[in-house]
């Protein structure tokens, strides 16, 4: 892989300090058009370890899903929140960040002493937290968080894929990929779409019709 290894390091010092339930947390896709924002937290142990561990996006797809497996049998507990696609347009990004991580949070079934949190912005209430820039290079549990929360999201949006096969979400996940604007640009976007976002401004006046119907006439995937 060529990139140095993620380290317990940042555990080790909670763990020395009496915080015994240290989590790691982040999300994918935030920049996405169309699915949900994912967020994945992760409790790793103490001892042992999972060779490979990296950020998700130095990874190839094969590579995360055999990894994914690892970490949710070695972890101590790990889950997902998510934020729909109607919750990013109605709540804004940073408010969908803030509801995925505590649906992520409160479904591991232990309460954490410390949330590790990637980036240098603490969107995590009523935990203490501690962020780390570039966290999802330098943390373990937070690049064991990266790899459960790309996962998962790839999986829906190829799940979404399968009711929506025009957009090309099984390769794009979502994200404005040449193929997935040129689908947009001839069908307008579909129930999952971000509706609020820039994109939806440069569509033709009938193609936003035509989610219009859909939308009344289909319930969200996610």
């Amino acid at each position: 892989m060529g990139t140095k290894a993620p380290s317990r390091a940042a555990e080790r010092q909670c763990w020395d300090s009496g915080e015994e339930i240290v989590v790691g947390i982040d999300e994918v896709g935030r920049g996405a058009w169309a699915g949900p924002l994912t967020l994945g937290a992760v409790v790793l142990p103490k001892e042992g370890r999972v060779n490979k561990i990296r950020d998700s996006k130095m990874l190839t797809p094969a590579q995360r899903e055999l990894l994914f497996d690892r970490i949710t049998g070695w972890a101590m507990a790990w889950s997902v929140g998510h934020a729909s696609q109607d919750e990013c347009d109605k709540l804004g990004m940073s408010e969908a960040q803030r509801i995925a991580a505590i649906r992520a949070i409160e479904a591991l079934g232990v309460s954490p002493d410390r949330v590790l949190v990637d980036g240098n912005w603490n969107f995590v209430r009523g935990y203490p937290t501690t962020t780390i820039v570039k966290g999802d290079r330098s943390c373990l549990a937070i690049a064991a968080a990266s790899i459960v929360a790309k996962v998962t999201r790839d999986r829906m949006m190829a799940e979404a894929a399968l009711h929506h096969p025009e957009y090309g979400f099984e390769s794009n996940k979502g994200y404005p990929a040449p193929e997935h604007v040129a689908a947009l640009s001839g069908y307008g976007p579909c129930r999952i779409h971000r509706t609020s976002w820039a994109f939806m401004d440069s569509l033709p006046w009938t193609a936003v019709k035509r989610y219009d119907r859909e939308a009344a006439l289909q319930p969200a995937l996610f």
